[in-house]
């Protein structure tokens, strides 16, 4: 029997979709949720990994699950032809949230990797092309990460803050923390990150409690807006 196996990836995106939604408050998976006819916030979300096949990167996206989210494996199917799609159920012996299912999708990653969340939506001034331009930035200094200014503490308090600092044009991460109670000192918040293939291990501590974050020092692609789709009024 003649053997095959898997395209070696050139770049691996982890795509957590195992979680409850319970926030969203609606009879299905908040990734599914429809913005337009025949548009899912899960298609907005992944327009930037297509941005990336369509560069002629092999894109493996390694999408993370749970057996009541059926209803996204079925959909992700027309993605089939343009990304190398992996699926693994979140290892329960991992912390439950966020960062127990970047642990079960990171054993199936190869290269540079990025975090892009279903429920994130990249769009404006910037966007076309900033998942890319971060990954080739993540080269120079192992991490980067696509975010957009904001300086309301309350938005702050939700999300992944960060302190963006200039210099002579360059936007770097001077500091990082997920959901802070003190968001004062922050002015921006992240929407996907990227890492290099050595550092990948540490991607669960970018949303972990207790632990430094391995953001500062990251380069920082600013898009002009993200949208976090945690309700279903968006």
């Amino acid at each position: 029997m003649p053997s095959s196996s898997a395209p070696v990836p050139d770049v691996s995106i982890v795509f957590p979709c195992a979680g409850f939604g319970t926030r969203f408050g609606a009879p299905y998976s908040k990734e599914l949720h429809s913005l337009a006819p025949g548009v899912t916030v899960l298609d907005r979300s992944l327009e930037a990994v297509v941005e990336l096949a369509e560069s002629g990167l092999n894109v493996r996206l390694v999408v993370v699950i749970r057996k009541h989210k059926l209803d996204t494996v079925g959909y992700l199917a027309r993605y089939a032809d343009t990304l190398h799609l992996v699926f693994v159920y979140q290892d329960d012996s991992f912390e439950p949230g966020l960062d127990g299912a970047i642990r079960s999708a990171l054993p199936l990653t190869r290269g540079p990797v990025a975090l892009v969340l279903p429920d994130i939506v990249i769009s404006g001034t910037g966007s076309a092309g900033s998942l890319l331009a971060a990954l080739r930035r993540t080269g120079e200094r192992g991490w980067g990460v696509v975010a957009t200014e904001e300086r309301d503490p309350g938005t702050l308090r939700q999300m992944g803050a960060l302190a963006v600092v200039e210099d002579g044009g360059v936007m770097t991460v001077e500091a990082a923390t997920d959901k802070p109670a003190d968001a004062s000192g922050y002015n921006a918040f992240w929407g996907m990150v990227t890492v290099a293939e050595e550092e990948a291990h540490r991607l669960p501590d970018v949303v972990s409690k207790g632990v430094d974050s391995p953001l500062p020092g990251a380069a920082a692609l600013m898009v002009e807006g993200i949208v976090n789709y945690n309700t279903a009024a968006g």
